[in-house]
């Protein structure tokens, strides 16, 4: 390995490092948003343990609140992807639910720039 290989290593590991440590220290979003074909239809706590139903395409989702996480629990879908991909509770994750249409986002507190 000459200088050059030796710098590039280096460099890719510094972009690795940064991008997992902002992964890491991401904080912990307050509220979720439930969105139905993009219209916002609920707006939930996170910080109440309970068991939301909404209404999907396919049929009714239950949605679950426990300890600040939330996640899909029970809906109507071919290989019933939503609710496999469990917990989420940090700002900037959702849980996209294509069959039913449905989308929980939790919101980041950043500013996003609009391109217009």
């Amino acid at each position: 390995m000459n200088k050059n290989d030796i710098k590039l290593v280096v460099i890719v590991l510094i972009i690795i490092i940064l991008l997992f440590s902002l992964t890491l220290f991401r904080k912990k979003a307050n509220i979720a948003n439930v969105y139905y074909e993009n219209e916002l239809i609920l707006e939930i706590d996170l910080s109440i343990n309970k068991i939301y139903e909404v209404d999907g395409y396919n049929g009714k989702v239950k949605i679950e609140v426990l300890n600040n996480q939330i996640r899909v629990v029970e809906e109507n879908s071919p290989y019933h992807l939503c609710s496999k991909q469990g917990f989420v509770s940090k700002s900037g994750e959702s849980i996209i639910c294509l069959p039913n249409k449905i989308i929980i986002e939790l919101p980041s507190d950043e500013l996003d720039a609009e391109v217009s």
